[in-house]
């Protein structure tokens, strides 16, 4: 019986320090503009900070351990990296806000047609991009 990690653990795992330090970057911007979805409609959250966590995860498991445990993206990135997959609520609750923020701002930018169509499309790649993370099937009822 060996004692070295398995070819799966260590492929894993970035080799040099550019890949980590690109790692880093790209685990950085994906998490800011995570940050920014929460307030910018049209721009979804729940991605970026998933290729964040998973970024992190290669470049800086201390990052990554804080991400886990931070109070607000923790209990999704958990939920995440246990099943590999959205509930059907989860997309709900975040297409269905990202369409009312997107609606206000359309209303809001009235007499505006290039930054309302603009908006739309952000809508449209927001909702497609949660809309391609699996869903998980429901639990069976007791």
């Amino acid at each position: 019986m060996t004692t070295e990690p398995s070819a799966a653990i260590t492929d894993s795992k970035p080799r040099s320090r550019l890949a980590k330090a690109l790692y880093g970057l790209v685990g950085g911007v994906a998490l800011a503009l995570g940050i920014i979805g929460i307030f910018l409609p049209g721009l979804p959250t729940t991605p970026f900070v998933l290729l964040a966590a998973a970024c992190f995860a290669k470049a800086s498991p201390r990052v990554h351990q804080w991400m886990l445990q931070h109070q607000l993206i923790g209990p999704m990135l958990r939920n995440w990296e246990e099943h590999r997959s959205l509930t059907v609520r989860t997309k709900c609750v975040a297409i269905g806000s990202m369409l009312l923020m997107i609606a206000i701002s359309i209303w809001s930018f009235s007499g505006r047609p290039w930054i309302q169509v603009s908006l739309l499309v952000l809508a449209a790649i927001g909702a497609a991009t949660v809309l391609r993370i699996p869903t998980r099937p429901q639990a069976p009822q007791k």
